[in-house]
């Protein structure tokens, strides 16, 4: 089977997200701000996990902008618990690394995708 970088670093990405929720839920007590990552942070790969099965070109663009969305907002997420002081910027700054990779992913996707689609309407 062909690798599929963006599955795998999404995938890997959810696994932190989930790991960094018990954390804060555990040690922290931290319980809102934390849920909101946990769902926006988690949705990124499923969305990007949908839109392999995509039934157009136009579907897996929608698909792959609904995981940037998630994305930006997973980063206000984080953002907000190192401002906080509920992460410190050693655990902010590490996770957040994973997710600008994906941004820029995600962000490269999307525009040769909509390359693509102009190209095959203008045929």
């Amino acid at each position: 089977m062909k690798e599929n970088i963006l599955l795998d670093k999404s995938f890997n990405f959810s696994i932190r997200i989930i790991n960094l929720y018990k954390y804060l839920s555990n040690n922290k007590k931290e319980y809102i701000l934390s849920k909101q990552l946990l769902k926006c942070g988690t949705s990124v790969g499923a969305n990007i996990n949908e839109a392999q099965e995509a039934q157009s070109i136009s579907d897996f663009i929608s698909k792959l902008s609904i995981s940037l969305k998630e994305a930006r907002e997973a980063k206000y997420w984080l953002e907000l618990l190192k401002a906080t002081e509920y992460l410190t910027t050693k655990e902010a700054d590490s996770i957040h690394k994973d997710l600008i990779e994906l941004l820029k992913l995600l962000v490269s996707i999307i525009k040769t995708s909509k390359q693509k689609r102009i190209k095959n309407e203008n045929r």
